[in-house]
């Protein structure tokens, strides 16, 4: 297959958003751009539009008037399909329909020269499938990419079993000249971010039904811990409930009924009352003057972000800093008397590691918000009391007031007082960084007394925490959707769908992840994401929690995705 050349004309058949969008790029890239659509009076609204948002980026500084005026003169409407017959790449973005994109490339092939590159920016069906009758199977790859095109950075390279290694390559090229992040995938349902997104909006649905929080809330733990752009529930509106459920619907039957995508019966009921989101004025959440939606945590999201639950306890007084504060790396703390004066004590022990705490730089992170809020740090030895000789370490992070607060490992407060034989226990979530979080998630156990966990409450808002507590849920909510993340990366990786590297990209440039799930399970430790998943599938059931047996390979090598 000959390689595609900047001299050779890219068509786009369909002039809907995504054909637009990407006639749009191609044609900021220098490339002469030939757009087709079964209606006429279509091309000529998206040619006008593509050169409106050309004149609108001029007014702005961002382009110049001589490269405005160049790529308008690159875009070309096709009276016919005939038109695109000197194609070098012909780009389909046509409805998502299986039998209408074939029948499409059928026609096409007794039009296009055989070194023709074909591409489909189908977000779902099958490459293979797609490409099954051809004439020249090769020549036909995906090529996703996300909506809005122009500002989406992420396109999905997807090879169907036929797909010759360089047609998928020459189109990897031409997507990083366009200027986006190419990554190469291999036709499999849901391809690398449809697929590998999935959790985040399953654990969301799980959260709400078991009532570990609202909607609100989760939302804003997932922001403001997490580090997500937006949380799952305000996610969801935007896509539209029919489009994420639809997806969530295709994956699940095309992994031939696989729990780890069942989809969420509350999003059902969305979609059958018309319940679909923004577009609609109602979903989970309410917009503009429509009638709230019955959904736990619905708000009135126009009068801004809903209104999420925060604890209430007093903030604790500062203590004085210490005068030679140890610096980083502890994993264990202990702190006194936060309301009087709070101190937190790291302390080493042989069995302790801070990896197991943590994770290294968090542990790191959280230590010095503390020392910067006035909390004294010095070193300590455990109390004996804290040590535990069962199959894990269960030493706390540090120990407040009598309570014992941990990183949740999966277990719920409940399960680890009664393992642990201590009653006043207290969890803390995942955060992307403790250092900068606005935001704390914590649960506490049945047994904990509430003056222990007002404590803890008192010590984390001493460190200018927003301190949210959720229903003492196995695995909270950062860290129970990071490590089913991470889990599903690792096993596409396993199965040969995409590299490592790819999915991290795919994740933070598609759908705007603060970090990728596999630099994520690096960051925690591999070892504490195969233990949160265990104890999760002890809580739920193996099928949905089952380990990748790469995590388990990395584990066992204690190797890292990213070295």
């Amino acid at each position: 297959m000959a390689a595609l050349h900047i001299d050779r004309l890219v068509a786009v058949i369909g002039s809907g958003a995504m054909g637009a969008g990407i006639a749009q790029v191609a044609a900021v890239a220098g490339y002469t751009v030939r757009l087709y659509d079964t209606r006429a009076d279509a091309v000529a609204k998206a040619i006008s539009d593509i050169a409106a948002a050309f004149n609108k980026l001029v007014a702005k500084g961002r382009m110049d008037a001589v490269d405005c005026a160049a790529a308008i003169a690159r875009l070309q409407a096709a009276v016919t399909p005939a038109d695109v017959a000197d194609a070098g790449l012909v780009v389909e973005a046509i409805v998502e329909n299986l039998e209408a994109k074939r029948g499409l490339f059928a026609q096409l092939e007794t039009i296009v020269a055989d070194d023709c590159i074909l591409a489909t920016n189908t977000s779902s069906i099958s490459v293979t499938a797609i490409g099954a009758g051809l004439r020249v199977p090769g020549r036909l790859v995906g090529m996703h990419f996300f909506n809005p095109v122009p500002l989406m950075a992420l396109c999905e390279v997807v090879s169907g079993l036929a797909t010759d290694a360089a047609v998928a390559q020459t189109v990897y090229d031409t997507a990083a000249a366009w200027g986006k992040n190419a990554v190469h995938a291999k036709s499999t349902p849901g391809f690398i971010v449809n697929r590998l997104a999935r959790p985040f909006y399953a654990e969301g649905w799980r959260l709400l039904n078991e009532q570990a929080a609202d909607a609100a809330t989760i939302d804003a733990v997932m922001r403001e811990a997490g580090g997500f752009r937006m949380g799952p529930f305000e996610l969801m509106d935007l896509i539209g409930h029919d489009v994420n459920f639809a997806v969530t619907q295709s994956v699940f039957n095309a992994y031939f009924g696989d729990p780890r995508f069942t989809p969420s019966v509350q999003q059902q009921e969305l979609v059958n009352a018309g319940f679909l989101g923004r577009k609609a004025g109602r979903g989970v959440y309410r917009y503009g003057d429509a009638p709230a939606a019955g959904v736990s945590g619905a708000g009135h999201a126009d009068a801004g972000q809903p209104a999420e639950k925060v604890e209430k306890a007093e903030k604790a007084e500062k203590a004085e800093k210490a005068e030679t504060p140890p610096v980083g790396g502890a994993a264990w703390a202990f702190c006194e008397a936060p309301q009087a004066k709070p101190e937190y004590v790291s302390y080493t022990t042989e069995q302790g590691t801070a990896s197991q705490a943590v994770g290294g730089a968090l542990a790191d992170s959280l230590a010095a918000r503390l020392r910067a809020a006035g909390i004294a740090i010095s070193h300590r030895t455990m109390p004996e009391t804290f040590r535990h000789a069962g199959p894990h370490d269960d030493a706390p992070a540090f120990h407040c007031n009598g309570a014992a607060v941990y990183l949740t490992d999966g277990r719920s407060a409940t399960q680890r007082a009664r393992d642990n034989n201590h009653q006043d226990t207290v969890l803390f979530d995942l955060a992307l960084d403790y250092g900068s979080a606005r935001r704390i998630a914590i649960a506490r156990s049945d047994q904990c007394s509430m003056a222990a966990y007002d404590a803890v409450v008192g010590l984390l808002q001493a460190a200018s925490f927003v301190v949210t507590r959720l229903d003492d849920l196995p695995g909270m909510a950062v860290m129970r959707t990071v490590a089913m993340l991470a889990n599903e990366a690792a096993d596409a990786v396993n199965q040969g769908v995409c590299s490592a590297a790819a999915a991290d990209i795919a994740m933070q440039k598609g759908v705007n992840y603060p970090r990728g799930p596999l630099a994520w399970a690096d960051a925690v430790g591999i070892e504490h994401i195969v233990r949160v998943l265990g104890n999760l599938a002890a809580s739920y059931g193996e099928e949905r929690y089952r380990v990748s047996p790469l995590l388990r390979r990395k584990q066992a090598s204690e190797g890292r995705f990213h070295e």
